[in-house]
């Protein structure tokens, strides 16, 4: 589930259901994203051009924003780009169409920008190869 932190400037808005538990958000503006605090999300915490920054990190697609004063809206690669995670999942960058069997149309967008590979520490990720799961998870 989706759920909206709106600021001034900036809206930013989370699915634990997408995390995959990087930290990006975390270790980059502490002073925003606070896994314990509540809200965890404080959108006026930051300019919105360093929280926009920060969320374009986020691999899985789990956070986004939306910019209320004008700036730049979040946009990925054209065309999409697809990398492989070694024994992992495959991490797709921009727009990507899906189109089903009755013919409906479903646009997905996805961010993964960075080094994929490289997974630092963090409150979700204590040890790199096993991050926090979701139903530990206090965000939710």
């Amino acid at each position: 589930m989706r759920r909206t932190y709106r600021g001034d400037a900036i809206e930013v808005s989370f699915d634990l259901d997408l995390c995959t538990h990087i930290g990006e958000c975390l270790r980059r503006q502490p002073e925003v994203f606070e896994l314990r605090r509540r809200p965890w999300i404080v959108p006026d915490a930051a300019s919105a051009d360093e929280i926009a920054a920060v969320v374009e990190r986020c691999p899985s697609g789990a956070l986004q924003y939306r910019r209320l004063d004008g700036g730049a809206e979040e946009l990925g690669p054209e065309p999409a780009v697809v990398t492989p995670m070694r024994n992992g999942p495959l991490l797709v960058r921009g727009r990507v169409e899906v189109r089903r069997e009755d013919g409906t149309l479903e646009v997905l967008g996805f961010r993964a920008p960075g080094d994929v590979f490289h997974i630092e520490l963090s409150p979700v990720r204590l040890q790199r190869a096993f991050p926090m799961s979701k139903a530990d998870d206090p965000r939710e």
